[in-house]
């Protein structure tokens, strides 16, 4: 189906890991004092921002069904992630989580690698996954990129096992950080 011709033309996106992409993986974080922002995450939200790239984070938060943390924990952690990307000057424009675990709450189509909340976020948001960029330390976070038909870097960390960096580096990209994942991303390269 073609939009009208008058259809306002779908945003970029990029779509964000949040624990070990943006803040330091703190393994079921349910205390907002607890968050810690990783070394250069907030200067690159706000280039996207610049750049009128809508940032959406998406994040598996298996906390939840584990018990290990509340919905309000949830809560209150990513007001705490929303509040110190704006002291720095960046913008999250949405976040999606899914508080599931298979083994727990049995099969859920919204857990990474799994499209649910990306195809979520497309659809309220307005979003061209065609045209987007897909960020995380895991190969779950990248391979939904690839998928939908974006642009997938993996950023490597301590916590990146090896055989997603195998993969990502046959099917995807890899890069140092989420800063010179943007610059790819803005600069075309």
């Amino acid at each position: 189906m073609n939009p009208p011709p008058d259809a306002a033309p779908l945003g970029r996106a990029a779509f964000l890991d949040r624990d070990g992409t943006l803040i330091v993986d703190a393994d079921y974080l349910a205390r907002p004092e607890g968050v810690e922002l990783i070394p250069g995450a907030a200067e690159a939200v706000r280039r996207l921002n610049d750049a009128g790239v809508a940032v959406v984070v998406i994040t598996n938060q298996s906390g939840i069904a584990r018990g290990l943390l509340t919905e309000d924990d949830y809560a209150r952690v990513e007001a705490r992630v929303a509040l110190m990307f704006a002291e720095a000057g960046a913008r999250i424009d949405a976040t999606y989580h899914c508080p599931h675990h298979p083994a727990i709450t049995g099969p859920c189509h919204c857990r990474k690698p799994e499209l649910g909340m990306y195809e979520e976020a497309r659809d309220d948001l307005g979003l061209d996954t065609t045209q987007s960029l897909f960020v995380g330390d895991r190969w779950r976070d990248v391979g939904p990129g690839i998928s939908l038909g974006g642009r997938a870097i993996l950023v490597t960390s301590p916590a990146t096992p090896h055989d997603d960096l195998m993969r990502a580096e046959r099917d995807a990209e890899t890069a140092p950080s989420l800063g010179d994942a943007v610059s790819r991303f803005l600069d075309g390269n």
